[in-house]
């Protein structure tokens, strides 16, 4: 048996056809993803429409030197997690003859360290994130009874806020599952139990990876840039 065939699942004739249905079905989940998103972004746009004025007060607010450093982080992140996906392809192909173990466990190890770096950048875009969070919250900016600005727009940039928090908190949680499934795939590796298939369990966390980094792309300069 090739190693190929080796990791097929019974169900798959080929490596091809497995990993074709791996991206279709992380597709079609991040379709259902862009439409859960895409609600939001379109309610943010029909308040934004309808009190412009109250939502450039309220965006002004926003710290905007944090948002464009998180939006590097989380570039940089994509960067590393792209590097990952080529780690783990290049884990697949098939070395020359007598050093198959040494260029596998070089590229496992290359992999690995990626997906790691991957996971720092996401930590560190939520410290910075958290960070906001509280400052917003010593500012008075968490909606509720709490909630202080200038009367004239008051209910309006709460409204705002509701907006920020729920938005970029969604997003924070997508980021979280993210990096745990990268963490489980490094302890897999690790611990010598990687994936049947590696290079399409990569892939797949990969594109997940990205998803979520372009919502924050799209997130920056619709709640920060207004």
């Amino acid at each position: 048996m090739s190693s190929e065939q080796a990791i097929v699942s019974p169900q798959f004739v080929s490596i091809a056809q497995q990993r074709d249905a791996a991206r279709l079905g992380i597709w079609a989940f991040l379709i259902t993803e862009v439409m859960f998103f895409g609600g939001m972004f379109c309610g943010y746009a029909i308040y934004r429409h309808a009190y412009p004025d109250a939502f450039a007060a309220g965006s002004h607010k926003l710290n905007v030197v944090l948002g464009t450093i998180n939006t590097a982080v989380l570039i940089g992140s994509s960067f590393t997690m792209a590097l990952a996906v080529r780690a783990a392809q290049h884990g697949t192909e098939r070395p020359r003859a007598g050093k198959f173990a040494r260029a596998r466990n070089s590229q496992g190890r290359r992999q690995s360290l990626l997906l790691l770096a991957t996971v720092a950048a996401g930590a560190l875009f939520l410290g910075i994130k958290t960070f906001e969070y509280y400052t917003d919250y010593t500012e008075h900016l968490v909606p509720g009874s709490h909630f202080q600005f200038a009367a004239t727009w008051l209910p309006q940039v709460e409204l705002f806020f509701v907006l920020y928090f729920a938005m970029t908190g969604l997003h924070a949680v997508h980021m979280a599952i993210g990096m745990g499934v990268i963490l489980v795939l490094v302890m897999r590796q690790a611990f010598g139990h990687p994936p049947r298939d590696n290079y399409a369990a990569i892939e797949v966390t990969g594109l997940y990876w990205h998803f979520v980094d372009v919502i924050w792309i799209f997130l920056f300069p619709l709640l920060y840039l207004v």
